[in-house]
């Protein structure tokens, strides 16, 4: 059986400073309002010895992934001074910015806007790099009149799709696996949306990371568990929670959950 996964999430955001230009760590709540953290890869070494199974790091600035030097030399410093698989997102529009993100040391990329608007990207990145590579990143909006839609332009714009369809469309393009987050849940606290993650987890035969929402440990188990997801995602509670990987990983096991306790 495989075991299941805890992974921090980095979200990155370009701050200027005089002439220069620094990534700072930040959380979100409901992808708008944004609190700074620190520095990203001083918080990726404590999570690797926190026994992270892996980084997703996302640029919620969008700039360009072509353009955004600072962010690249992140990636570069995390592939070699860390030693976890590390997903990289934001501003991704092509297969070439697939090649950027992965010569600079990133293990896979994750791709929204750009997948919505011309869903061929995923076959052509999966074609050329390999499923394994390519990270469908899902943001939702639900609703109970209308069903849960798929969101876009950094939870911006309503697009209409339903969610299931979508990740279905997408893994059939060639995505190697979802990461599904539920926008109202960002930073909240209150609990992953679990029945959304069944739903997309029973509809696809590709691992669903479920994102936005753990307040508590024991909020990961219920992903794993009522969720069916194989990995969960958090920022907010690792960053302002009296909680690390280590502690949550523990929770997880104690549940009977397959999963990793050693390095």
């Amino acid at each position: 059986m495989l075991k299941k996964r805890i992974i921090p999430k980095l979200l990155i955001q370009n701050k200027t400073f005089g002439r220069l230009i620094r990534p700072i760590l930040v959380t979100t709540r409901n992808y708008e309002q944004v609190f700074e953290v620190g520095d990203p890869l001083s918080q990726a070494k404590i999570y690797e010895a926190q026994l992270a199974d892996e980084l997703i790091v996302l640029n919620i600035d969008r700039t360009p992934i072509a353009q955004d030097e600072p962010l690249l030399a992140v990636v570069e410093k995390l592939a070699s001074q860390t030693f976890m698989p590390i997903a990289v997102g934001g501003g991704v529009s092509s297969v070439d910015d697939f090649a950027i993100l992965l010569e600079r040391g990133a293990d896979k990329v994750s791709v929204n806007t750009a997948a919505l608007l011309d869903p061929e990207l995923i076959a052509a990145a999966a074609a050329r790099f390999g499923a394994q590579c390519v990270v469908v990143s899902i943001d939702v909006r639900c609703d109970g009149e209308s069903g849960d839609t798929v969101i876009s332009h950094g939870a911006t714009r309503d697009t209409g799709k339903l969610v299931v369809d979508w990740a279905c469309r997408a893994v059939e393009l060639g995505a190697g696996e979802l990461l599904l987050t539920d926008v109202a849940r960002d930073g909240a606290g209150n609990g992953l949306n679990v029945a959304l993650g069944r739903a997309v987890a029973d509809a696809v035969d590709v691992p669903v990371i479920l994102s936005g929402g753990c307040g508590t440990a024991e909020h990961f188990v219920q992903g794993f568990l009522r969720g069916g997801a194989e990995a969960v995602a958090a920022g907010t509670f690792f960053c302002f929670r009296d909680q690390n990987p280590m502690q949550a990983r523990a929770h997880v096991r104690s549940a009977g959950i397959p999963i990793r306790l050693e390095t």
